[in-house]
């Protein structure tokens, strides 16, 4: 063996929320000497400001039917569990028109299928990486509940539900008695509901991404905080990237996995990509004094109860804000306000509130592709509100193409090109 067959081959990821940390996990499995580079924390990322929730069946597109009708409300009603500004309605309307095309019964079903196929191995494919943090119990056991204000709200989703029992999902319908043996604090309070016990959550979303981000560096992994300015490239290939304070890293393979971030590379990549930030908003109780225990999504209020070890997380409310607005923390009062009401037994005196600024695409699925025109960059984006739970498939399907290796799904349907 000669010494040039010794040296490491060397690839850099740009992002390091939970799509990033599991690409570069996965290429260093590969033996691949990787660098992470996120101008944030380990854990301070769009998925710490989400419910924490392995939603492998949650494959539904957003653009479910009827959506057009309820625009006019979205636009009216600021405090629902969609809204929209009216000054983000301009930007955001050829968006919104993709968006709408994927509302056709054939299209949704179409997508539901496509995404399917990477949902199916979600929990194999992150106990793999999970098996190298010590802490055992990052990811949690217990099934997901949801439940409804009245059976006609349950009725509306009987479609969706069947629709994951085709494609190989669980899900059962629960009674009064069902849900209060479940969760007692929502006793009396709910009498239709649904347990997912195929779906997880996770103990603590920051938490979650900082282990798999020290075990990445105790393997030999290197994160710096640094934006990247741009990428370097000579004779249709990527060499590396140029940071923000000057600094150029080589790299024989590069990947984009910054969520909204990556948006910055499409103009030397060539891509036109219809990439929008949707704002989720969080509300942390540190001492909530009211037991929950199972992760449970409240339909008609919009929002989730997430226990987490940091305290009961409430939010998942969402609003198309428009390209650079500013949080509206008036949403996460109303998600405080609406917790009350359900449970007003909850201590609210201490409180902390966040918001994620998920990645979407018009069709609810990600990007998990090779760039046309610099064929060593390999891209990882638009998860939506599936991120955490698609993070360890895509790290391990984007490995597969760094590699050169057959990838044991069809990507086509998450081609960059299809837009």
């Amino acid at each position: 063996m000669n010494q040039e067959s010794c040296v490491p081959r060397t690839a850099i990821v740009v992002g390091g929320g939970i799509v990033g940390v599991c690409c570069a996990l996965w290429l260093q499995r590969d033996g691949l000497a990787v660098t992470l580079i996120d101008p944030a924390a380990p854990g301070d990322s769009t998925a710490k400001w989400s419910c924490g929730q392995m939603a492998v069946s949650e494959v539904v597109p957003l653009s479910k039917p009827g959506i057009l009708k309820k625009i006019p409300g979205w636009l009216l009603d600021q405090q629902g569990p969609l809204a929209l500004r009216p000054s983000a309605l301009p930007g955001i309307l050829p968006w919104f028109l993709r968006f709408l095309a994927c509302a056709r019964p054939t299209r949704i079903q179409a997508i539901a299928a496509e995404l399917a196929t990477l949902t199916r191995e979600v929990y194999h494919d992150y106990a793999v990486l999970l098996e190298a943090c010590p802490d055992k119990r990052l990811l949690g056991e217990r099934p997901i509940l949801e439940v409804f204000d009245t059976p006609q709200g349950l009725a509306q989703e009987r479609h969706h539900f069947e629709l994951r029992e085709r494609l190989g999902f669980q899900v059962e319908e629960l009674d009064a008695a069902a849900i209060a043996d479940l969760e007692p604090s929502l006793a009396g309070r709910f009498k239709h509901g649904l347990l997912f016990p195929d779906w997880r959550a996770v103990s603590d979303t920051e938490g979650f991404i900082a282990a798999l981000t020290a075990s990445f560096e105790q393997a030999g992994g290197r994160r710096i905080r640094e934006r990247v300015a741009r990428l370097d490239e000579h004779q249709g290939q990527a060499t590396g990237v140029t940071l923000a304070d000057g600094r150029r890293l080589p790299a024989e393979r590069v990947v984009i996995a910054a969520g909204n971030g990556s948006r910055a590379f499409f103009g030397q990549l060539g891509l036109s990509i219809p990439l929008a930030g949707i704002a989720g908003y969080q509300v942390v109780l540190p001492e909530p004094e009211v037991e929950i225990h199972h992760s449970t999504i409240y339909a008609d209020g919009g929002f989730c109860f997430a226990p987490m070890t940091r305290g009961l997380q409430i939010g998942g409310t969402i609003e198309f804000a428009g390209e650079g607005a500013k949080p509206n923390f008036a949403r996460a009062d109303i998600i405080l306000e609406k917790a009350r009401r359900v449970l007003p037994q909850l201590r609210t005196t201490d409180f902390e509130y966040g918001v994620g600024y998920r990645p979407f695409l018009p069709d609810t699925k990600p990007i998990i592709d090779r760039s046309q025109r610099l064929p060593n960059v390999l891209l990882a984006f638009g998860h939506g509100q599936l991120g955490l739970t698609l993070g360890a498939t895509t790290g391990r399907l984007i490995a597969d193409l760094a590699s050169g290796r057959a990838t044991s799904l069809d990507l086509h349907p998450f081609r960059a090109s299809r837009f």
